[in-house]
């Protein structure tokens, strides 16, 4: 039998591991994106990429120069890991109908449609519930044990 999973994309998976590396560093420690990619096997051009809505979403700040890289723009634990989601993905559902109703003429009275709102519910309250703090000390005890 095949098993199909629902998945985020890379863009959510990428982004995450990247403020992970970010915060173990430290707050005072600006990171060079060519070391994060090199760490996590990302492509530097894609990482670039992820880094572009957490800048502006103000998740992390660029640094240039010679001490420059990038940083948190918070601390770990005021970034919920459903900001990052949204800043990466956008509006996210598990079909189409969810993110965007109108495109299904069946919305209104469908009742499996109310089954995929929940469960987006669901996963966005379990998203927002998680922090970076919290994968950092996920880490921490990870290298402990």
């Amino acid at each position: 039998m095949k098993v199909r999973t629902m998945k985020l994309s890379t863009r959510a998976r990428y982004g995450t591991r990247a403020l992970l590396e970010i915060a173990l560093r430290g707050e005072d420690t600006p990171v060079l994106l060519k070391d994060i990619a090199a760490r996590q096997n990302i492509s530097l051009a894609y990482l670039e990429q992820l880094m572009a809505p957490l800048v502006a979403g103000g998740l992390v700040t660029s640094t240039k120069g010679p001490k420059g890289g990038i940083s948190l723009a918070k601390r770990p634990e005021n970034i919920h890991l459903d900001e990052v989601t949204r800043l990466l993905e956008g509006t996210t559902g598990l079909v189409e109908c969810v993110a965007n109703p109108g495109l299904c003429e069946h919305s209104g009275d469908c009742v499996t449609h109310d089954v995929w709102c929940g469960l987006k519910e669901v996963m966005d309250g379990y998203l927002r519930s998680k922090t970076l703090q919290d994968l950092v000390d996920s880490e921490a005890g990870r290298k402990v044990a």
